[in-house]
């Protein structure tokens, strides 16, 4: 049986990537100046970033339908699939996992497997990647679904932005924390933990975040083999600094991705946001990654 593999538009996988495993992307929706449109085909990211730069304008997301799921999923079995794998963005930061459980149940649950990454951006694009690349080798669609499962599991998500202001507003980091960072003037290393954007470490400057941030991605990457993701939004040069002292750092980095954040968690965080995702690849030591349990 052939195996296709399904995600959303926020894995942000590198279009030659997603082209060159076969592997179908159904984008979520973005709400700016009174238009809703679909993340990367209607709106951009430079769209959303010059909205949030604007005192008054307001950015928001929704999840992709079961319909809009639905089709994708028909479209798949109808270009030769047997069996689909279909994983996206944490449950915990979106109702997309929820919608596409439902248009799996339409199609039948023995020949959809719906996976939570409990992560977001390449935490879930690392674990896409890896499932496609044991379709491709004729695994069946369990085999298919755990290899999603276990690198979602050994991979972190790390990452910095500007203000906490857009994370309070759409509900993803608690108020508390938000108020807390406001106030202080704290510039937090943050990460997704259990499926949610938790605090790592407090620190007081945007450089000292930064230094951090690659400080935690060093000391999770260890000396074993590992793939890295850098996101950003509208922070290109910020991105490159990262790059050029990742590489420099991290001793077995086997493959490097550099992408920016699109619509859909770009309204969330913010210009200015820099991020990085640390996948160990398998065998790594338990201590080495983070513990997030998956759907």
């Amino acid at each position: 049986m052939r195996v296709a593999v399904l995600t959303d538009s926020t894995a942000y996988l590198p279009p030659a990537l997603a082209q060159e495993h076969g592997v179908r992307v159904v984008p979520l929706y973005v709400v700016l100046a009174g238009r809703s449109g679909r993340e990367g085909e209607d709106i951009s990211a430079e769209d959303v970033a010059r909205a949030l730069s604007t005192r008054g304008q307001r950015v928001s997301t929704s999840r992709p339908t079961p319909g809009d799921f639905l089709a994708a999923y028909r479209a798949a079995l109808d270009a030769g699939a047997d069996r689909l794998v279909s994983v996206h963005l944490s449950a915990e930061l979106s109702g997309t996992w929820d919608a596409a459980r439902v248009a799996a149940s339409q199609v039948g649950e023995h020949i959809v497997s719906v996976v939570d990454s409990r992560s977001a951006a390449m935490g879930t694009g690392f674990a896409v990647l890896e499932a496609a690349t044991a379709a491709a080798r004729g695994a069946d669609r369990e085999a298919v679904a755990l290899a999603a499962r276990e690198t979602a599991a050994r991979t972190r998500t790390l990452f910095v932005v500007d203000t906490l202001e857009h994370l309070r507003r759409g509900g993803r980091i608690g108020s508390a924390a938000a108020v807390l960072g406001s106030a202080l003037a704290v510039k937090p290393v943050l990460h997704v933990l259990d499926g949610k954007v938790v605090p790592l470490e407090k620190v007081r400057t945007s450089a000292r975040a930064l230094s951090r941030l690659v400080q935690h991605v060093v000391d999770t990457a260890g000396d074993g083999p590992v793939s890295l993701a850098v996101h950003h939004l509208a922070a290109p040069e910020r991105a490159n600094r990262l790059v050029a002292e990742l590489r420099e750092r991290v001793p077995a980095l086997r493959e490097l991705h550099v992408s920016e954040l699109g619509a859909a968690i770009g309204a969330h965080v913010g210009p200015g946001a820099v991020g990085v995702v640390v996948s160990p690849h398998a065998g790594a030591p338990a201590d080495e990654v983070g513990d997030q349990p998956t759907r």
